[in-house]
């Protein structure tokens, strides 16, 4: 069972809008759904939420740290409340994916995402949920041939308006098997979401 979710992004007004934060606009939408608020949590480095459920806590986290080091507060959290790697789920932006998939996966490597790199350092393993956002890549808007911008350059700016109704409707999606994927063994949840 989830115990911790955990939306990766940066801090700061100037970041709100970027790709990268796709998981902080997940984590905001699901603190809406779940009737919580976030409060500033220093020693945690995070801003943290719990909502009800029946059988245990669960705490709604968004890191601090800035993107590179998310790992210190998800490490600190998970230490405080004494949840396993296994029962926290990451929400991150997927350049691997197209803008409008989310798809869902346990433990695997970092793809890059440095985020993810920080959570699995500080966990001192990958064997956790992660629910990938996709944002497409920069070489998809580039002419075949042409160089595409910098991947840091692309996460660090606001999609197009197409992009952006295209990833927040996954996150309807994401509500529509919430309840399997925290409640019951998330991967009842995985069929569902990877065919909608």
């Amino acid at each position: 069972m989830i115990q911790l979710i955990v939306g990766l992004g940066n801090p700061g007004d100037e970041h709100t809008s970027d790709r990268h934060n796709a998981g902080f606009w997940l984590c905001d939408q699901l603190a809406r759904y779940l009737s919580c608020s976030f409060a500033s949590e220093k020693s945690l480095k995070g801003q943290l939420a719990k909502a009800s459920q029946k059988q245990s806590p669960l705490w709604l986290l968004k890191p601090q740290t800035f993107m590179n080091l998310s790992g210190e507060s998800v490490g600190r959290v998970a230490k405080f409340y004494q949840i396993e790697p296994s029962q926290i789920l990451v929400m991150h932006d997927e350049l691997d994916l197209p803008a409008g998939i989310t798809r869902l996966k346990f433990g695997g490597g970092t793809g890059g995402h440095n985020g993810l790199k920080s959570i699995s350092a500080h966990l001192s393993t990958p064997d956790y949920w992660r629910l990938r956002i996709g944002i497409g890549h920069p070489r998809d808007f580039a002419p075949e041939g042409s160089p595409h911008q910098e991947v840091a350059s692309y996460v660090l700016k606001k999609p197009p308006q197409k992009d952006l109704a295209l990833i927040e409707s996954t996150f309807d999606k994401v509500m529509q098997v919430f309840t399997a994927m925290v409640s019951e063994d998330p991967s009842s949840a995985m069929k569902d979401l990877h065919t909608q």
